[in-house]
């Protein structure tokens, strides 16, 4: 099976099993299970942070950030197409009574910092009680595979400690990022408050993230996971994967990288598709509309699993190789030549 949906559809390996099968394990929400206890140890000392929280995933993981950073009836900034904003369930509203304040993304996936200027919001004397306090300034990266400037990171951390506000990132594939930047964890993460950083991404665990910040935020974030449901007892079997992954899968992320770029080759040598963009490990490209269901079947009949739309994203991860490319590029290729 070729599985270019998501980053997310990997499986573990003989070896990342065998380390989770010989982990040692504990009550985790009594805080003793000693595998998830190493994780949180380990992930903090890599990012540069104080403390770290081990959660079963990346919405669960932000949306605890964001509760932990915000009051009732407080808001945060964040851009019109971001996950926490857009595809989380609407979790920061609903649930933790947070006010989103979106701005429109711009291509590159940053927010223009003028508009996120202008879109904050202080109490105070006069008209100050009319308006939900800002509190959060929330970035993602990667966003769309596209890693965000170090510039603008470092532009956006000083208009948000200049105005007050603390600084998230959803680092769903910052590794990703620190990758491509030639970058440290730490390095990567050393401008924001908190950061969220997935396992089950590029790094090919099978659940969890690790949310990281001060002692005194990931104690308030302990909290909201308990709230949120994401206590879980003998979690040292996962944690163990996660482990695993940080120390065996984080440099060969530059190998996914590498065969994007070799997949957006690859397809844009066919007349009927366009690569419209290829950042880290994603490759977006154009298919007749026309084609799209036939060509999404043809492919399910060879084993290889994409949704093929107008505009179609493809991600490479460490269970597809560049072998694996070759031939689903192949067929691609086949079926727009069967005449």
């Amino acid at each position: 099976m070729i599985d270019l949906r998501s980053d997310t559809v990997t499986r573990p390996g003989p070896e990342m099993r065998a380390a989770m099968m010989d982990a040692q394990v504990g009550d985790d929400v009594w805080g003793d299970d000693p595998t998830v206890n190493r994780l949180q140890t380990v992930v903090a000392e890599r990012s540069g942070k104080e403390a770290a929280l081990f959660l079963p995933s990346g919405t669960q993981s932000n949306l605890a950030a964001l509760m932990a950073h915000c009051e009732r009836g407080d808001e945060y900034i964040v851009g019109q197409v971001a996950h926490t904003y857009k595809y989380e369930g609407g979790g920061a509203a609903v649930l933790g009574s947070i006010v989103p304040q979106p701005i429109e993304n711009a291509a590159d996936g940053t927010l223009p910092l003028d508009k996120v200027a202008s879109a904050i919001k202080h109490h105070g004397p006069g008209m100050g009680a009319h308006f939900a306090r800002t509190r959060l300034l929330a970035l993602e990266d990667t966003f769309n595979g596209q890693v965000l400037p170090a510039r603008y990171i470092r532009e956006a951390a000083a208009l948000a400690r200049e105005r007050g506000l603390a600084l998230h990132l959803d680092g769903a594939r910052v590794c990703n990022a620190a990758v491509a930047r030639n970058e440290t964890l730490a390095q990567a993460c050393a401008p924001f408050d908190s950061v969220s950083i997935c396992f089950s991404k590029g790094l090919g665990a099978p659940v969890g993230s690790v949310l990281v910040g001060s002692q005194a935020f990931i104690e308030r974030a302990h909290r909201w996971r308990k709230v949120l449901g994401g206590g879980m007892r003998q979690a040292g079997f996962l944690a163990a994967a996660c482990l695993y992954a940080l120390d065996s899968h984080f440099d060969r992320l530059a190998q996914d990288h590498a065969n994007a770029e070799h997949l957006a080759r690859g397809l844009g040598a066919i007349d009927q598709v366009t690569v419209t963009g290829q950042a880290t490990n994603m490759v977006f490209a154009r298919f007749p509309e026309e084609a799209c269901a036939q060509l999404q079947a043809y492919l399910a009949e060879r084993g290889m699993l994409v949704q093929v739309a107008p505009t179609t994203r493809l991600v490479t991860h460490l269970d597809v190789t560049e072998a694996d490319l070759d031939d689903f590029v192949a067929a691609v290729k086949e079926y727009f030549s069967r005449g």
